[in-house]
């Protein structure tokens, strides 16, 4: 029996998992470390911490399982994305990461956007300048701290750190590159036009390869340290997303998963290259060599709940941990007591600014339609509709960019939620299912380690063969009506509410 281990290295924590060759979970272990926000809008991680967590969770994970290290094939690496780490010439990181979440870069996306060109700009990297995206972050260190870009010999992503630190060699693939905003992703390579309008040079950047591809071998140091073996092989691996596509099994055209975690995602498989000129959903490469992946993000889906959780059910909290039962239980069962539409409440999730469609960081939540009438769990319920309608509003942009979906995967914390998949397959008009193993990116990058060792030939092959489906929701055709009204109203709400947003931001 042959074993792999996937290594998900996320913002609040770093989780190790040994797979099976057929995907079962052998033991996994986890390790979580600090978020430091110096300023308002300011987000950043010690690259340090990634690869310590990296290190002791391997090792707890090879120790707890009593596998021998000569039957582990290999390595994958899911990871945060856009997250900015710089080595000098002595491979030490230079400042801490600068990490995806991180708003400090306004001005320079507009520098980026009058260098390269808007229209351009969508063109090449098929997105438009965003905070969140690496190049603004470069750019920002050059313009505030130019000793330290000065200093610089190689630019990262978090997770192909953690590749260097383990195998010694500066390696990336497309799937995490793409949301670096320098990669041509048409053509999955580095865009020479962009880094020379960027003044960006391309020796400071890593090889690309391919998601399944082997990138290096653990090093004599690393196994020492982890308890692998040295020459255990580290394939490219992917992005967070992109790797809990593979480990959801969606690796063909017309599957998609939605996840309701912090943010919300719609992800949709294409075999062929699709951007939406208007920049309202990502379009980035997936770890199907030679495929991409359109990407709509609600940025409060889950975070919506979280908030009304926090602020309003103390009851259920209460009451949760007497029973034994997570608060979220009891809230699902809730907000189930209220008909489709919330008895005329609608809610729109905007608690964060809103990415899909609207790509608007002023935009707010709102409670529309509020009464008298109106308990608790109108407003619980009223929440959940008014993020599955913003995952509709992602969705219907794949549709219009001719992504047809007809077989739905849901994952993240939400995805836990039978309420809120029901929500989903009625406003999808599709069944929407689960996974029977919930270890998504872990499982996923682990899949690519097993294409990468041979133990499959093809991501399709492997997935085929390991990803079985749990429970699965079926459309009901009268609460889809119901949806559809309600779903119509939602939509001329932030129109008509555009501007007062803005001048709310100024207030």
């Amino acid at each position: 029996m042959k074993y792999v281990i996937g290594v998900d290295i996320g913002t609040s924590a770093t989780k190790s998992v040994l797979f099976d060759e057929t995907g079962k979970v052998i033991s996994s272990s986890s390790q979580e470390y600090p978020l430091y926000q110096e300023k308002n809008g300011y987000a950043e991680q010690d690259p340090r911490d990634w690869y310590n967590a990296s290190v002791t969770t391997i090792k707890q994970v090879i120790e707890q399982s009593g596998v021998s290290n000569k039957d582990i094939a290999g390595i994958g690496l899911s990871g945060q994305m856009h997250g900015l780490v710089m080595l000098d010439e002595n491979n030490e990181v230079i400042r801490k990461s600068i990490i995806w979440c991180d708003q400090r870069t306004g001005k320079e996306c507009e520098e980026i956007t009058q260098r390269v060109g808007a229209q351009r700009l969508i063109e090449i990297t098929a997105n438009p300048a965003l905070t969140g995206f690496t190049a603004s972050k470069i750019l920002w260190v050059r313009n505030n701290e130019p000793e330290n870009y000065k200093k610089c010999r190689h630019i990262l992503l978090p997770k192909d750190y953690v590749r260097f630190m383990l195998t010694g060699e500066y390696a990336t693939e497309v799937s995490d590159a793409s949301g670096m905003q320098l990669l041509d992703v048409p053509g999955r390579c580095w865009s020479d036009e962009v880094l020379e309008k960027l003044d960006i040079d391309r020796d400071l950047l890593p090889q690309v390869y391919e998601s399944c591809e082997v990138t290096g071998a653990v090093t004599a140091g690393a196994a020492a340290l982890t308890g692998l073996m040295e020459g255990t092989l580290v394939v490219g691996g992917a992005g967070d997303n992109a790797a809990a596509a593979v480990g959801t099994g969606i690796v063909e055209d017309k599957k998609a998963f939605t996840t309701i975690g912090t943010s919300g995602v719609v992800f949709a498989h294409t075999s062929d290259i699709v951007i939406d000129p208007k920049g309202r959903v990502h379009t980035f490469c997936c770890a199907v060599p030679g495929c991409w992946h359109i990407m709509g993000v609600t940025q409060g889906a889950g975070l919506s709940l979280k908030w009304f959780r926090d602020n309003f059910c103390s009851d259920e909290k209460n009451t949760a941990e007497l029973m034994g039962v997570s608060e979220y239980y009891l809230m699902d069962k809730e907000a189930a007591t209220v008909p489709v539409g919330s008895d005329r409440l609608l809610y729109l999730p905007y608690l964060m600014g809103e990415r899909t469609p609207h790509l608007d960081p002023d935009a707010r939540g709102v409670f529309f339609g509020l009464s008298a009438m109106h308990t608790k769990k109108h407003m619980l319920r009223a929440v959940m509709e008014g993020v599955a309608f913003s995952l509709r509003d992602c969705k219907e942009i794949c549709s219009e960019m001719g992504i047809d979906i007809s077989d739905m995967m849901a994952c993240g914390g939400g995805g836990t939620s039978p309420l809120w998949r029901q929500m989903l397959a009625d406003l999808y008009k599709c069944p929407v299912k689960t996974v029977a193993c919930n270890e998504g990116p872990a499982l996923g990058v682990a899949i690519l380690a097993m294409v990468g060792a041979g133990i499959y030939s093809t991501v399709q092959e492997a997935c085929s063969k390991l990803i079985a489906t749990d429970k699965t929701q079926l459309p009901s055709d009268d609460e889809a009506y119901e949806y559809d009204k309600y779903y119509t109203l939602y939509r001329k709400l932030y129109p008509a509410l555009k501007d007062s947003y803005r001048e709310l931001a100024k207030l």
